[in-house]
């Protein structure tokens, strides 16, 4: 069960003689011609959850918006509406990829050939699960220790359907094991399974996040954690804790009706700043 407790010494603390280096560099490849927004709210989770350096792999028509509402990140151009060419990833520390990139044909082939070239393992989310649900091989091109965040309908897409809670548990602990990654099965009490077939479900989070975005929300975050050298796991599960927090702290000021997911990360701060505290009861 992940716990506040228990997840406190996992945070690293940042050392006063550091630099952007320190805290790895992450690219997170999102966003297509009408749904840019999932690429900024990836990019701006991610720039809220420690990482030195962030760059955005977006198409032209979402570079633009990306530079004015993210001007920490870095961007790089792929493509016209949809994602296309893949540049070369080797400096990349983490890499995401998913939020809102279509399932166009170039964009299918943009996956594979991105799956094919990174070594690392990699947080897929959104549009690329669909993508590899829906072409089969590529899930043998999925790096060991990648980390997917399927909601259930995702998940579904993946496995097949389920009839009782016992036996969609059962569908993501083998899925983690044939395939060697770590599933992130969001929702109430979002579970994280990995390939040693352990399973954490999480007690943070609340209804007021089942709004569009809150999902490219935490794919930034883990990435983020995931450049910041904690292991994948790690990543995932403390990603999954603080995304949630973050999510109850903005129900505690907005309420669940009111709540999107934007305000997720306005309240990343005061949830890392909890966690890096423990005198912080909040």
């Amino acid at each position: 069960m992940a716990t506040k407790p228990a997840l406190q010494p996992k945070i690293n603390k940042r050392a006063k003689f550091s630099y952007k280096g320190d805290y790895g560099h992450v690219l997170i490849a999102a966003g297509s011609f009408g749904k840019i927004g999932a690429a900024l709210l990836s990019i701006g989770a991610a720039l809220r959850s420690g990482a030195g350096l962030v760059t955005a792999l977006v198409p032209r028509v979402g570079y633009e918006i990306m530079q004015i509402k993210n001007p920490e990140a870095m961007a790089i151009v792929s493509g016209e509406n949809f994602l296309k060419e893949v540049p070369n990833t080797e400096k990349f520390n983490a890499l995401a990829v998913g939020p809102g990139i279509g399932n166009e044909t170039e964009t299918k082939v943009f996956l594979q050939l991105l799956l094919k070239q990174y070594k690392l393992p990699i947080v897929i989310d959104a549009d690329a699960l669909n993508i590899i649900s829906a072409t089969s091989n590529l899930l043998k091109l999925l790096t060991p220790h990648s980390i997917l965040t399927p909601h259930h309908r995702e998940f579904e897409r993946l496995v097949g359907k389920w009839e009782t809670d016992e036996e969609k548990i059962q569908k993501q602990k083998k899925f983690s094991k044939t395939y060697n990654v770590i599933i992130v099965l969001k929702g109430a009490n979002t579970s994280v399974s990995t390939p040693d077939g352990k399973m954490y479900f999480n007690i943070t989070g609340n209804a007021g996040m089942a709004k569009g975005g809150s999902g490219d929300v935490l794919t930034g975050v883990i990435a983020s954690l995931l450049a910041q050298k904690y292991s994948p796991a790690e990543a995932a599960i403390l990603g999954v804790y603080i995304h949630g927090l973050a999510g109850d702290f903005a129900k505690e000021k907005l309420g669940e009706t009111a709540m999107n997911a934007s305000d997720i990360i306005s309240y990343l701060p005061k949830a890392f700043k909890t966690l890096e505290n423990p005198k912080n009861k909040s």
